[in-house]
């Protein structure tokens, strides 16, 4: 396999170099240069999620690792997370169904691919015998996902970007009090967007880029993407096969989302995907009208979604644009330097053809929290709430017309939320009880670049270590 730029200036790629570089440098992300088709038997409901996703996974990586290695990979990847299914279904009403896919070290959706994406950034260091310094903006789970997929790496440091007092006390926690030595955290004034900004400049600065040997752990890294379609195809093939399934997705920056269009083109059968967005709803505006316009970003209690440029929706434009990287990256740079873009009647058209998407504001959720608890005894995090209150405005579920609702986050991450929703404050499974009282370590930094390149200079030493940094306890 392949990866071309969504921008049509970089170099073709094969896995393992985009594994390790991550953003293009042209600015763009890679994708395949072709969708391949899913394995013959993905159908089958006795196959295990490793056997899934190996097979699911396996054309994107072919060329660059052995079979047998990956697969042992995969296995370990998944042999943490506390359910056998790795991603187990739950029933709330006939034909509604949620997708756990909170059940890894962390809490939220994205250990299933950084567990993974961990262990296959230390087999190619290996192989190649090199390091690589991570930098990684988060809106909260993101973070804690990648710190405790590379925690004690020798091969891998990694410094962690997130909106100060944007994140909730868990998701922070989770990621300030990991003491390892590769691990720093850095506590951005600004909102995710400024994070996500910083790290893309970080990727376009060549030489501080080289210097360092950057790689990503965000989504705009292929790998992230790849591992995440594997659990579409792992619930439809558990689905009653009277339709094929209508998923729900909890969207910020558009990844988790755009896995499940990527499981459709290698031929999973889907009926609709549905992006369900908070108040920051520049992706419903897309979808609804063809158009987007930045706004500032309005914290909420889904802040994993308080986002107002989504990188992936690019990967999912440069297939509108009929693969014209050239006519895209004018495109981009326009809606830039202007903070709006109307993409015309074709691009709007096309995408319909398979999104719907709309928006719940935090009074709504939390409606929702309430709810869902009330029906079902089920309690959901804020994320999973907006995920929810959105299907409930545009999907009917039967068990014939099957709807399939992304549960994103433990609810447990979301304890004030919770509780003012409930009245009753979740509790951390029991290898995190004692998280609120664990030493913090971070550094709060200005939403500067030159301020954040220096201080990565300065802790950086290219052996692994770091200086102290300043505990915020």
């Amino acid at each position: 396999m392949r990866y071309v730029s969504t921008r049509g200036r970089a170099p073709e790629l094969d896995f393992a170099d985009v594994l390790l570089t991550g953003l293009a440098s042209d600015g763009g992300l890679y994708v395949p240069a072709e969708w391949p088709s899913l394995f013959a038997g993905w159908s089958d409901d006795e196959l295990s999620y490793v056997d899934v996703a190996t097979g699911v996974m396996w054309p994107y990586v072919e060329g660059s690792i052995d079979r047998d290695r990956f697969a042992q990979l995969v296995a370990d990847a998944y042999a943490g997370f506390d359910d056998p299914d790795v991603t187990p279904m739950v029933e709330l009403d006939p034909g509604l169904y949620l997708l756990e896919l909170f059940r890894g070290p962390t809490l939220a959706f994205k250990d299933i691919a950084l567990q993974l994406v961990g262990r296959l950034f230390e087999e190619e260091l290996t192989r190649r015998d090199a390091t690589m310094t991570i930098v990684a903006a988060t809106s909260g789970d993101t973070g804690s996902a990648a710190i405790e997929a590379c925690r004690g790496r020798d091969r891998v440091r990694i410094f962690v970007l997130h909106p100060e007092g944007r994140v909730s006390d868990v998701q922070r926690r989770q990621m300030t009090t990991v003491q390892d030595d590769n691990i720093h955290n850095l506590a951005i004034d600004g909102s995710f967007d400024d994070c996500q900004d910083l790290v893309k400049a970080m990727f376009a600065d060549e030489p501080f880029r080289r210097k360092h040997s950057l790689g990503a752990v965000n989504s705009i890294n292929w790998a992230r993407v790849m591992a995440q379609t594997v659990y579409y195809v792992y619930a439809a093939a558990r689905m009653p096969r009277a339709a094929p399934p209508t998923f729900v997705v909890p969207s910020g920056n558009f990844g988790n989302v755009f896995a499940g269009w990527v499981a459709r083109q290698m031929g999973l059968p889907v009926r609709r995907l549905v992006v369900a967005s908070n108040q920051n709803d520049i992706l419903t505006q897309f979808f609804g009208a063809g158009t987007m316009r930045m706004g500032a970003v309005e914290p909420t209690f889904s802040p994993a979604m308080d986002i107002q440029v989504s990188s992936n929706l690019e990967r999912l434009l440069f297939e509108l644009f009929g693969r014209d990287g050239i006519d895209l990256a004018d495109a981009m740079a326009a809606f830039r330097e202007a903070g709006s873009i109307d993409f015309g009647p074709y691009v709007f058209a096309a995408a319909n053809e398979t999104f719907s998407a709309g928006s719940i504001d935090d009074a709504a959720t939390l409606r929702v929290i309430q709810a869902t608890a009330r029906r079902s005894g089920q309690v959901v995090d804020p994320h999973t709430a907006v995920g929810l209150g959105v299907a409930a405005e545009l999907t009917s579920p039967t068990p014939s017309s099957p709807v399939v609702c992304l549960a994103t986050a433990h609810p447990a991450k979301f304890p004030d939320a919770v509780e003012r929703a409930t009245g009753r404050r979740p509790a951390l499974p029991d290898r995190l009880s004692d998280l609120l009282e664990r030493e913090e370590r971070m550094t709060s930094l200005p939403n500067d670049l030159a301020a954040v390149e220096s201080y990565i200079d300065h802790t950086d030493s290219g052996s692994g270590g770091s200086e102290p940094v300043e505990s915020l306890a």
